[in-house]
């Protein structure tokens, strides 16, 4: 509920800125256009005014004849009585040379304009002229001149007159726009801002100046610049007018502020935040009594919470403890039933160390024979012979070793190739008690993977065992082991049994077709954990080319890219077949 009202709130204020926002800022626009009108005509006027001023004053019979008999007495007090008349900035009479022998600036009497544009412009033109000049300050100066001609078209001198431009200016610095009127060429010759005089728009705008005009109406906008702003002075948002001005080629640029739109805005966007706080303080307190109500059936609920909370903790304790049982547990059927198949190899195993110990205690009767008769290089070959037979004897001492460690979880990168190869010397005695045929078809290349090899070792071993088991009654018993990569190692165990009836149950454990006394049950559902352990699968499928079953171990190439560079190379290369 209170999420609406907030929503309703946003957009409705947002549209109601935005739609108020347009109107305000287009009546806004519409009364700049009308005051940037207005300064655009007041400017027209006094120039107008002024224009007409130096033809009077050119054929004025006083002023020819002071020029003529160069008699200067009377002269600025009947400039300056002129003045008072028309509302000129300032009347200057130059004598033929450019000196100035009448003026209603006393500091200007006597003073030489011989270079001035207003005194070149009217000698030679001979007609009424317009120059803006610059100033002693950092003003403008604009004046109407005009040749004075004597008799016979001889040029006496020059009056000019000066145009009030500076009271426009003076009276636009006493409102909030900003106000700059520039020349044909672009530059800035009126200005409310006084540091804005002979410069063109954007460099005036890059000025730092001291507080003016412009930046009474940044003061009043800092917090509007969301506005649809025509220009971006300094980073705030003002309103920009320009107008034709009708003389010369100039134009006129206001800055006008929002400062009415965001009052006359706010004013009504305050009320509706009003409303909407009203609303949302009635929704809150139906919210806070309706809560009232709910927190007292949860502080009912929470005892029981409490009490379910303890339960379920001793649940979980209770279930930690199960799991870690559980672990040991599988542990300790894993090594049994590596000891089960210690203990099923052990015939054979011991066969395979009577030999070496019968062959040995020959070699040493033999040796001592020899000895006695001093034919000791022969005796030293019977030695090297029983040398022989003692490395066969700690090879296969230690295969049953490592075999009966318990398996870590130190995963190591190794050759699947040496784990077959030490798998087969493992259950080797059992392959010749049983006379059956092992085809080993593997790469030339290495066959990478990252696993506890100890368990891996313990896998193949029982798929083997299994193997043998399932060709007990068959007439020429064969086992086929076949390694291949691809983008997993793949190790598949056929045998050429009667198969599997019953697939669905082979990997449960305590699922055996075995007779009683003969297996647990447990051999293919531990091999199955640990080949899921290493992040591969174990599975079965009876063959569909002959009779027998077949095991696939599927794992992870250690270093996926180089194995497939190998595989691509095995694929061009003959199978080796090995027969053991």
């Amino acid at each position: 509920m209170v999420v609406l009202i907030l929503t309703l709130a946003a957009v409705t204020l947002w549209a109601t800125n935005h739609w108020l926002t347009t109107r305000f800022t287009e009546n806004t626009r519409a009364r700049a256009d009308v005051r940037s009108a207005l300064y655009s005509g007041n400017v027209v006027s006094e120039l107008q005014r002024t224009s007409v001023v130096p033809l009077l004053l050119a054929r004025d019979p006083a002023l020819m004849s002071a020029l003529e008999g160069q008699e200067y007495s009377t002269v600025s007090a009947r400039l300056i009585t002129a003045q008072k008349e028309i509302g000129a900035s300032a009347i200057l009479l130059l004598d033929s040379s450019g000196r100035t022998v009448g003026t209603t600036l006393r500091t200007n009497l006597g003073q030489s304009f011989v270079n001035e544009p207003f005194f070149v412009d009217a000698m030679r033109m001979r007609d009424t002229t317009f120059s803006v000049t610059r100033n002693a300050g950092s003003g403008f100066a604009f004046a109407y001149s005009r040749a004075v001609v004597g008799e016979g078209g001889r040029s006496l001198g020059v009056i000019v007159v000066g145009s009030d431009l500076n009271r426009l200016e003076r009276s636009w610095a006493g409102i909030s726009d900003a106000v700059a009127v520039t020349d044909s060429e672009g530059k800035i010759i009126l200005s409310t801002e006084p540091r804005w005089r002979n410069l063109t728009l954007p460099e005036a705008l890059a000025v730092r100046s001291a507080p003016s005009a412009i930046e009474r109406a940044f003061q009043v906008t800092a917090d509007w610049t969301s506005s649809p702003a025509d220009a971006y002075i300094r980073g705030k948002a003002v309103m920009q007018t320009e107008t034709r001005v009708p003389f010369r080629g100039w134009r006129m640029i206001t800055f006008t502020t929002y400062e009415s739109v965001r009052q006359r805005v706010n004013a009504i966007l305050a009320l509706e935040i009003m409303g909407f706080a009203i609303v949302l303080a009635g929704a809150f307190y139906l919210f806070s009594r309706r809560a009232l109500g709910w927190s007292e059936q949860y502080m009912r609920e929470s005892a029981d919470l409490r009490a379910l909370n303890a339960r379920l903790t001793r649940e979980i304790a209770e279930r930690e403890r199960m799991a870690r049982e559980l672990r040991v547990a599988e542990q300790t059927v894993q090594q049994a039933s590596k000891l089960a198949v210690l203990g099923e190899m052990s015939a054979g195993v011991s066969h395979e160390l009577n030999q070496p110990l019968a062959a040995m205690k020959t070699y040493l009767a033999g040796a001592r024979l020899l000895l006695q008769r001093g034919r000791s290089e022969e005796a030293l070959s019977s030695f090297q012979r029983i040398d022989d037979l003692i490395e066969r004897m700690t090879a296969i001492t230690r295969q049953l070793k490592s075999f009966a460690r318990k398996g870590g979880e130190a995963f190591e990168a190794f050759d699947m190739r040496d784990a077959i190869s030490a798998a087969l010397t493992l259950v080797e005695p059992q392959l010749r008690a049983r006379r059956v045929k092992v085809t080993r078809t593997v790469p030339r290349g290495s066959v990478m993977v990252r696993c506890d090899r100890m368990r891996l070792e313990q896998v193949i071993i029982n798929l083997l065992t299994n193997a043998i088991d399932a060709t007990r009654q068959t007439p020429n018993p064969t086992v086929d082991m076949i390694v291949s990569s691809g983008s997993h190692a793949v190790l598949s165990v056929r045998d050429n049994g009667p198969g599997i009836a019953d697939l669905e149950k082979l990997f449960e454990p305590f699922f055996t077709t075995k007779k009683p006394g003969e297996g647990t049950g447990l051999g293919l559902a531990i091999s199955s954990d640990i080949v899921t352990d290493f992040g591969g699968r174990l599975t079965a499928h009876n063959a569909e080319d002959g009779p027998g079953a077949i095991f696939e171990v599927q794992l992870p190439l250690h270093a996926p890219r180089l194995q497939r560079t190998a595989a691509q190379g095995e694929r061009k290369a003959a199978m080796l077949r090995a027969a053991e």
